[in-house]
C-alpha cells in the first residue's frame, strides 16, 4: 500500500529528467495504485494521487516504450486529459487498442486525433460509435477560441473529417425518407403531428449542415445525401438566417443615437434562386403523399409546404406551378375542405384555411374555405372583473377593450383566417362577405381595427358590425355587483350556459368565478368539471356535499375511492356526476324464515 503522503515525491520523480527508465515501472506502479487505508479506499489520498498523475502522465508517456506500462497509464487517463494529449501529440492513433478497452470514444477524442493529418482516417472510424449530438460536437467544439471574437483565425475542420461526419448525421435521414411510412423513427401513425421526423428538426443534422454553407451547392446534389440535405436546407436555412440577424442587431436599441450603426441594407435570403431551384424536388414533400391516414398526412404535408413558402417567398416565383398541383392534390386526397364530425374545426378547418390564403389559386377551394370557417365554434369573450394588479399594468391602454379581449387568447384566428382568405386575389369576394354574418360581433368590430383590409371588406364588416362592443362581452361580476342583482343564480347560470371555447382558458376563467363566489349553489358545482371542484379550490367546497352524500355507508365511501381513481378518458366527468357515481343502492335487509 502506498503512502498517500509520498504521492507528491513519485509525481516529482516521475517529471525529473534524472529519472532512470529501470525505475519508471516502479512510479507508474505507485502512480497507479489506490490510495487505501485500513478503513478501505482513502477518498482524500485519491485525490492527492489523482491529481499527482495527471502532473505525471505527459512525461510518463512520452518515457514509457514498453506498451504494457503504456496500457497501465492510458487505463489510468480521465477522457478530457486524453483528448488533450492528443491534440498535442502524446496519445497518438496507435494507443486507440488500449484506450478503447477501458474508455468509450469521445468527441474531444477525436479532435485530438484529427489535428495531425496522419491519424484523421483512424479519428473518422470513431465516428461510428456516436449519437448525432455528439457527431455536432466534433465539428463546434473543433475551434477551441469559438467564443473569443478577438482571436486569431483558426485552421477549419479538416474536408475528410467534416464529409464524414455529415455523411454519418445525415444517412439515417436520408434512409427515412426512402422509406417513411414504417420506419421506427417516424410514427407518423402514432404522432401525425409531427409530419417529417422530429429527430431531424432542428437537430444535430441541421446543425452541422448549418456550420459549411460553402458546400450546399455541391451537397444538393449528392446521390445519397441530396434529399435529405434539400428538406433541412428549405426547412431551416432563412429561419436560422434571420434568427441570427436578429441576434446580431439585439443590442442596437440599447446604443446611443450618435452610436448607432449607419443602416445597412437589407441582406439577401439565405438560398438564392439557383440553390432554391435545386431543392425543388423536396419543396412539396413528394414522401408525404402515399402515407396512410391521408385525412391527417395531407393536412400537414399542406401546412409544411406553407411554412417553406413562408420562409423562402422566392418559391412563389420558381416553383408556382409544381406547388399549385400540391396544393390541389392535398385538398383532394385528404378531403380537406369535407368538415369530419370527429374533428375539432379549430385545430383542423383554421390551419387549413390559412394554408391555402398563401398558397392556391383555385378560387373553388378558396370559396369553400371561407364557408368552412362557418364550422368553427364562435369564441366566447370574457371579462373578468378587474383586480388592482391588472389595473396598474393596463392603466392608460387599450388591452381591456373588447377586440383586445378577443385576441389576448387567440380568438380572432378565424377571422385573421378570413382576412388572409380575402387577400388573396384569387377569392371570390362573395364567399368572403358571405361569411360575415357567421361570425361574432366582436370578430365583425376586429375586421374595422384592422389597417390592412380592403375597403369593400371593411365596408361589408362595418354595416354588419354592433354600435356597442361591449355587449358582445360576457362580463363576470364581483359578489358586490351580484348582490343588488335580483336573481344572482341566474346570472352564473348564464356564465355557465356561455358556449366554451375549445382549447382557450376562457371557461376556466368562467369556473374560478363561480366557484370563488359567494352566491353558487350545488346545483352550479354539478355542471362544473370534478377536476375543477375537487383540486383547484379550497376543499370544503367539495366537502360538505361529499359528507352528506356518502354521510355513515361504507359502500358509498369505497364508490367515492373508486371514482376519484378516475383515468383520462373521465378527465372531462362533472362533478353532478361524480356525485351520481355514489349512488350505490342499499343492501337489502336481511329475511328472517
Amino acid at each position: 500500500m502506498v503512502n498517500v503522503r509520498t504521492f507528491s515525491l513519485w509525481q516529482q520523480l516521475a517529471v525529473t529528467e534524472e529519472l532512470p527508465d529501470q525505475a519508471l515501472p516502479s512510479v507508474i506502479e505507485a502512480l497507479c495504485t489506490p490510495a487505501r487505508a485500513p478503513y478501505g479506499v482513502d477518498s482524500r489520498g485519491e485525490e492527492w494521487r489523482k491529481k499527482a498523475f495527471a502532473e505525471a502522465l505527459p512525461v510518463l508517456l512520452r518515457r514509457a516504450a514498453d506498451p504494457a506500462l503504456r496500457r497501465q497509464l492510458l487505463h489510468q487517463a480521465e477522457d478530457k486529459q486524453l483528448a488533450d494529449l492528443a491534440g498535442q501529440g502524446v496519445v497518438t492513433a496507435a494507443d486507440l487498442p488500449a484506450i478503447l478497452s477501458t474508455h468509450r470514444p469521445t468527441p474531444e477524442l477525436v479532435i485530438g486525433l484529427a489535428r495531425h493529418a496522419d491519424q484523421i482516417d483512424r479519428a473518422i472510424e470513431l465516428l461510428c460509435h456516436f449519437q448525432d449530438t455528439d457527431l455536432e460536437r466534433v465539428v463546434t467544439e473543433w475551434n477551441p477560441h469559438r467564443y473569443r471574437p478577438d482571436a486569431e483565425p483558426f485552421p477549419p475542420v479538416p474536408p475528410a473529417l467534416l464529409d464524414a461526419v455529415l455523411e454519418y448525421a445525415l444517412t439515417p435521414f436520408a434512409r427515412l425518407l426512402q422509406n417513411p411510412g414504417r420506419h421506427e423513427g417516424w410514427k407518423i401513425l402514432e404522432r401525425p403531428d409531427l409530419g417529417l421526423p422530429h429527430d431531424f428538426g432542428e437537430g444535430a443534422p441541421w446543425r452541422i449542415l448549418s456550420t459549411c454553407p460553402e458546400r450546399w451547392p455541391a451537397l444538393v446534389k449528392h446521390p445519397t445525401l441530396g434529399t435529405a440535405v434539400q428538406h433541412l436546407l428549405l426547412d431551416h436555412a432563412e429561419v436560422e438566417a434571420r434568427r441570427n440577424r436578429l441576434m446580431t442587431s439585439g443590442g442596437d436599441h440599447l446604443r446611443g443615437a450618435e452610436d448607432a450603426p449607419v443602416e445597412q441594407p437589407e441582406p439577401g435570403p439565405a438560398l438564392d434562386t439557383a440553390l432554391l431551384r435545386a431543392c425543388l424536388p423536396a419543396l412539396c414533400l413528394p414522401e408525404m403523399a402515399g402515407l396512410p391516414k391521408p385525412s391527417v398526412t395531407a393536412r400537414h404535408r399542406l401546412h409544411r409546404i406553407a411554412e417553406r413558402v413562408g420562409n423562402n417567398p422566392g418559391l412563389v416565383d420558381i416553383a408556382a406551378e409544381q406547388l399549385h398541383a400540391a396544393v390541389d392534390e392535398c385538398v383532394r386526397r385528404g378531403r380537406l375542405l369535407t368538415r369530419s364530425r370527429n374533428d375539432n374545426a379549430r385545430h383542423t378547418v383554421l390551419p387549413v384555411a390559412e394554408d391555402l390564403a398563401r398558397l392556391s389559386v383555385n378560387a373553388t377551394h378558396l370559396a369553400k374555405a371561407c364557408a368552412l370557417l362557418t364550422s368553427v365554434d364562435q369564441p366566447t369573450v370574457v371579462s373578468s372583473p378587474p383586480s388592482p394588479r391588472l389595473a396598474r399594468v393596463t392603466e392608460g391602454t387599450d388591452l381591456l377593450t373588447p377586440v383586445r379581449l378577443l385576441e389576448r387568447n387567440y380568438q380572432h384566428r378565424r377571422v385573421a383566417a378570413l382576412l388572409a382568405l380575402a387577400g388573396n386575389p384569387h377569392t371570390p369576394r362573395t364567399a368572403v362577405t358571405d361569411t360575415l354574418p357567421a361570425l361574432h360581433p366582436l370578430e365583425l368590430s376586429w375586421i374595422g381595427h384592422q389597417n390592412d383590409v380592403p375597403d369593400w371588406l371593411h365596408t361589408a364588416a362595418a354595416a354588419l358590425a354592433p354600435a356597442d362592443d361591449t355587449e358582445a362581452v360576457l362580463r363576470l361580476l364581483t359578489d358586490e355587483e351580484l348582490d343588488s342583482h335580483p336573481d344572482p343564480g341566474a346570472v352564473l347560470q348564464s356564465w355557465l350556459d356561455a358556449p366554451e371555447t375549445d382549447g382557450l382558458w376562457t371557461d376556466r376563467e368562467v369556473y374560478r368565478a363561480i366557484l370563488e363566489s359567494r352566491h353558487h349553489t350545488l346545483h352550479h358545482l354539478r355542471q362544473l368539471p370534478a377536476d375543477e371542484v375537487l383540486t383547484r379550490t379550497e376543499p370544503n367546497i367539495a366537502l360538505p356535499h361529499l359528507l352528506a352524500q356518502c354521510g355513515t355507508q361504507p359502500e358509498r365511501w369505497k364508490a367515492l375511492l373508486e371514482a376519484l381513481d378516475y383515468g383520462p378518458a373521465d378527465e372531462m366527468m362533472t362533478y353532478g356526476q361524480l356525485l351520481d357515481r355514489l349512488q350505490v343502492p342499499s343492501p337489502a335487509p336481511a329475511t328472517t324464515v
